[in-house]
C-alpha cells in the first residue's frame, strides 16, 4: 500500500495554557496513532512531548484522547478512522497538563499509597498455604490492570469534580482494592477505609470506567459492585447492626 496524507490535529501547550494545532503527514500500512505521533515528533515538531514505553498495550504509558475517546494511541490503528477524516489528538482531561500530550498522573500514586498492602495470614502446621483455585481465579483478572489510568480519564467523580480527588480513590484504585480484599489469603481489613477515605460510596456504577478499559477488566460488576456489597454489610445491615448492638452489651 502506498503511502497517504493524514491530517492530525494534536493538543500543544503546557499548564499554562495552548491550543490544537495541525499537521499533514505521511503514513504507511499498519501504524497506529502513536506511529504518526512520532513521525510529526520526528520531521515537523521536534519539541512535541509524549509519553511512551512498551508499544504494545501493556506498558499504559501512551494514553491519550483521540477523537475525544480515551484511548492507548500505540493500540488505535490508524485504518480505523475514515479517508480524509482529521484525527485530533488530546492528552487526558481529568490530569494536570504537564506538556502537550504529557500529563500528571501522580494523584493515582499517591492515593496507592493509602491502601495497606498485602498481609498474608499465618502458614498451616504443614508450612503450606492452601487456596482453592476458583479463589485464585476470582482475582486474576484484577491483575491484568496496566495502569493507564483511562478509567480513571473518564470517572466523571474526578474529570468533572477536581475537589473529589482527596477523598475518591476511582475506579483503578478500587481494581487494586478488590485484589487484595478479595484474595483467600490476605488478612487486612480494609473496609473502613473503602468507606471513609476512598469514597466507594461516590461511584454511582455507571460502568463507563469498563467501557474504556484495553485489558476488559469488569471493573464495576467484579471489582466495585462486590466492594459496595461489603461496606453495606460492614454498615448498612439491619441484622449485623442488631448483632453488633447484642455483642456489644454482652461484654
Amino acid at each position: 500500500m502506498a503511502e497517504q496524507l493524514v491530517n492530525m490535529r494534536v493538543w500543544r501547550g503546557d499548564a499554562a495554557g495552548g491550543e490544537f494545532k495541525d499537521y499533514r503527514i505521511a503514513i504507511g500500512e499498519g501504524q497506529v496513532v502513536l506511529d504518526v505521533i512520532h513521525a510529526i515528533q520526528a520531521h515537523q515538531a521536534g519539541d512535541l512531548a509524549v509519553r511512551w514505553n512498551c508499544k504494545a498495550g501493556k506498558c499504559g504509558s501512551c494514553s491519550a484522547e483521540v477523537n475525544g475517546k480515551p484511548r492507548l494511541m500505540c493500540m488505535t490503528r490508524m485504518n480505523t478512522f475514515a479517508p480524509g477524516e482529521t484525527i485530533t489528538v488530546s492528552p487526558m482531561r481529568t490530569f494536570p497538563i504537564i506538556r502537550d500530550l504529557v500529563t500528571d498522573v501522580s494523584y493515582n500514586y499517591q492515593k496507592a499509597k493509602e491502601i495497606p498492602a498485602f498481609k498474608p495470614k499465618p502458614k498451616e502446621a504443614d508450612g503450606t498455604r492452601r487456596m482453592y483455585q476458583e479463589d485464585i481465579d476470582r482475582v486474576q483478572e484484577f491483575h491484568k490492570c496496566i495502569e493507564c489510568f483511562l478509567c480513571q480519564n473518564v470517572c466523571h467523580v474526578i474529570r468533572d469534580h477536581d475537589a473529589n480527588k482527596p477523598a475518591f480513590a476511582g475506579p483503578r484504585l478500587f481494581v487494586r482494592l478488590a485484589s487484595l480484599e478479595m484474595h483467600p489469603l490476605d488478612t487486612n481489613d480494609r473496609i473502613e477505609l473503602m468507606k471513609q477515605k476512598a469514597g466507594l460510596g461516590y461511584c454511582n456504577i455507571t460502568k463507563c470506567c469498563t467501557e474504556v478499559c484495553p485489558e476488559h477488566i469488569h471493573i464495576t460488576d467484579n471489582a466495585i459492585i462486590p466492594l459496595k456489597e461489603r461496606v453495606v454489610d460492614r454498615y448498612y445491615d439491619p441484622i449485623a447492626k442488631l448483632l453488633g448492638l447484642f455483642s456489644s452489651k454482652n461484654k
